[in-house]
């Protein structure tokens, strides 16, 4: 029954790596730098090592919004919050999987009359608007440097091709392992207490279950890469702002950074070392950070009247409808299976 449960977790990565990991190589993919095929494998490598050496604090920042101590709660949360992606992601929206789960924890909590932690709350709600604003400021700075290194040092545009191509695949690189290492909490967090308190083992040959259990969900995240995501990677490459080589390659970096940012176990305790306000290690929204960072190169270029509003104002609907759709369905879903089990 266990492992009956966990298969909701594998659907939640699967979700994720058909909505926000497909945002790492949006643009390259967009503007057609990179192939799909190479996107999906790179990407897919990449989150897996940075969810199996880095998972564990934003997990820990996860978890520290609610008791949800069963197999059951965690899998219907993780299944509201996944149907809830799936269907955003039906419509070629970049949403972001961190909001669909915080919204299915509250939900939950409310149902149960658990305590909510709503300094947790608030502390990741405000990731929703300071991570796109981060990576607009770094997308933006960034954007404007390499034009003027490009215009000042007369680089043949045969040569920048080349090396754009090189340091989006580097760029994305990154950017995937960042996903990994701060979003395998959305797809897996919920289920390492219980299967500790219950003392399984999945994968004897990581000595961990919390490491066990990241391998997995972030198996699934790949999955979801290769087989759902290049619809959402179009829609981030060429819809919202049309996006060339150098473009692409800051939108790439600069979402890669805020990810890294909100993951980095080190840089967290290196700031609180010296009395310095540290990002939280919180999962954050690579379809957010995204989005942030084409405005930011959208603005350095042509200005905000450059930008398709009409999108940008659906995608924004899309992040508000998240996390209450997500709420609305784990709500019902409890309300229903109450009518036939003691929950």
């Amino acid at each position: 029954m266990m492992y009956l449960f966990f298969l909701t977790a594998l659907f939640m990565g699967w979700s994720l790596g058909a909505n926000d990991a497909a945002n790492v190589f949006g643009a390259a993919v967009g503007t057609k730098m990179i192939s799909f095929r190479s996107a999906a494998l790179v990407s897919s490598v990449c989150v897996i090592a940075g969810a199996v050496l880095l998972g564990e604090g934003s997990s820990e920042g996860l978890n520290s919004l609610g008791n949800i101590d069963s197999l059951l709660a965690a899998s219907i949360v993780l299944l509201s919050a996944g149907i809830t992606v799936m269907l955003m992601t039906r419509l070629g929206l970049p949403v972001s999987t961190s909001q669909a789960i915080i919204g299915a924890i509250v939900a939950s909590n409310l149902f149960f009359h658990e305590p909510l932690h709503l300094e947790s709350v608030s502390k990741i709600a405000l990731t929703w608007v300071y991570s796109p604003l981060l990576a607009f400021l770094i997308s933006f700075a960034l954007y404007a440097a390499i034009r003027w290194i490009i215009n000042h040092m007369r680089i043949h545009l045969l040569m920048i091709d080349h090396y754009n191509r090189i340091l989006l695949f580097i760029a994305g690189a990154a950017g995937a392992f960042a996903l990994g290492a701060n979003n395998i909490a959305n797809v897996v967090g919920l289920f390492i207490f219980p299967f500790e308190k219950a003392q399984v083992t999945l994968l004897p040959f990581f000595p961990r279950l919390s490491t066990q259990l990241f391998f997995l969900g972030s198996l699934a995240i790949g999955a979801g890469i290769i087989t759902f995501s290049k619809r959402v990677m179009i829609t981030m490459g060429n819809s919202l702002f049309e996006l060339y080589a150098v473009s692409a390659f800051v939108v790439v970096i600069s979402s890669a950074l805020v990810l890294l940012l909100f993951s980095s176990q080190s840089l967290s305790q290196f700031l609180q070392h010296r009395g310095l306000p540290s990002f939280p290690l919180i999962p954050v929204s690579q379809s957010q950070s995204s989005v942030g960072a084409v405005l930011g190169i959208a603005a350095a270029r042509k200005g905000w009247h450059s930008i398709r509003r009409g999108l940008l104002l659906k995608i924004a609907a899309g992040w508000v409808a998240t996390p209450l759709g997500a709420a609305l369905i784990t709500y019902v879903s409890f309300s229903f299976l109450s009518l036939f089990i003691d929950l």
